[in-house]
């Protein structure tokens, strides 16, 4: 059904587009106004080939996932301030030796790139003078997507159905989205009630905070725990070669979660930029109310966060603690960065293991690029904490 309604969704933006022309055919100006902005269109071709190896204690074979998204990304040129935008993104599965949560593989380890052809973005944008309007499915990117993103590191990216006004004057960005419906990453459409907001202010060049509210309201059952309001606040600073980040955040239930809780997020990272290499540690809290509810990321990029090995995309009822130290540079024009993370409890003293994330990227030329990561997880204290985990990804990029 899903596929029927996306190549429905498809057929009728280009045949929208292609109506256009014929419409204003009788109107001169109109009409070269339009042909214009057709002429200004752009088409991008993007590929990404990834393999994802993943070894974990407790499931009986070794998940091998070699897939392949390919995408087409069509953007019109302005006419009268109004453009569209569609991106279509097509994911086969290669060798499908892991467990993408549809494919039934449920001897192996879970890799969350299920085969799909998904209507990734489709939009009507109207932008003038500083304010900017899109309507339809579309990415929404907050921030460093802590709270609000994309999951772009997976195959399938998370978009969102709905409303989103921006508007910038100088420094300052306020950003407003309705939204009734997520295109989660594994194709399935995620019903609700979420108005997110977002304000940012660039006080200087080395010098940025902003302010957010995210008010979650799911209508599934299912869905119901991540029914959720959050308010908190950042600040990105740079002080010469010291960098500093920080973040805090206030949530509480909201709409029929059953729970009724209340939880604190902080976030604080110092870093100094030693030239070939910079150093980065850090110390992020999800806490916990008493040990039965915890704060929660739903609609967060989490594979940014508290490790590659995806062990903690949802919080422990008891919180979590991370403390982490990252070393980043640059080495004959390859890219690598090396994370610990030491995980724990907030309530409890549970120790949740520890790991260690390894990265290198190579961009060939401006067309293709290369990168292998890995991560090692150790568990921590036996029977509570996620099992021995170890993935490898190696992954090649084309785009046009």
């Amino acid at each position: 059904m899903k596929t029927v309604v996306n190549k429905f969704t498809l057929s009728l933006i280009s045949a929208a587009i292609l109506a256009v022309p014929t419409a204003f055919a009788g109107e001169t100006e109109h009409g070269n106004s339009i042909t214009e902005a057709l002429s200004e269109s752009t088409v991008k071709v993007n590929l990404r080939a990834r393999y994802e190896g993943v070894d974990q204690d407790g499931v009986d074979k070794k998940a091998a996932a070699l897939t392949l998204k390919s995408r087409i990304t069509v953007n019109t040129g302005s006419y009268s301030n109004f453009s569209l935008g569609l991106e279509v993104d097509k994911v086969d599965a290669l060798v499908d030796d892991y467990n993408s949560t549809q494919n039934g593989n449920t001897e192996y380890p879970v890799v969350a790139d299920p085969q799909s052809t998904d209507v990734n973005q489709a939009f009507i944008k109207y932008a003038n003078s500083g304010f900017s309007a899109v309507v339809g499915r579309q990415r929404v990117l907050h921030n460093n997507q802590r709270f609000v993103g994309g999951v772009g590191w997976r195959q399938n990216e998370q978009t969102y159905d709905g409303v989103r006004a921006q508007y910038k004057a100088d420094a300052f960005l306020a950003d407003y989205s309705y939204i009734q419906n997520i295109n989660d990453i594994k194709g399935g459409n995620v019903k609700g009630d979420f108005h997110l907001i977002n304000a940012k202010y660039n006080i200087n060049k080395s010098h940025k905070v902003a302010g957010f509210a995210y008010l979650l309201d799911y209508d599934a059952v299912a869905n119901y725990k991540n029914s959720s309001s959050t308010v908190g606040a950042l600040y990105n600073g740079k002080f010469g070669k010291f960098l500093v980040n920080a973040s805090l955040a206030s949530q509480s239930d909201n709409g029929d979660n059953p729970m009724s809780y209340s939880a604190m997020y902080i976030n604080a990272e110092a870093g100094y930029n030693f030239g070939a290499v910079t150093v980065l540690g850090g110390y992020e809290l999800l806490g916990s109310d008493d040990g039965k509810v915890a704060f929660n990321t739903p609609l967060a990029t989490k594979h940014k966060f508290n490790g590659w090995a995806d062990k903690f995309l949802g919080t422990p009822k008891e919180g979590l603690q991370d403390i982490y130290l990252t070393a980043k540079g640059k080495v004959s024009g390859v890219k690598w960065a090396a994370t610990y993370h030491d995980f724990s409890s907030d309530e409890g003293s549970i120790d949740f293991g520890n790991e260690l994330d390894l990265v290198a990227t190579y961009q060939i030329n401006k067309n293709y690029g290369v990168l292998v990561k890995a991560a090692n997880y150790s568990e921590g204290d036996s029977g509570i904490a996620p099992t021995d985990t170890n993935k490898l990804w190696v992954q090649m990029t084309a785009k046009f």
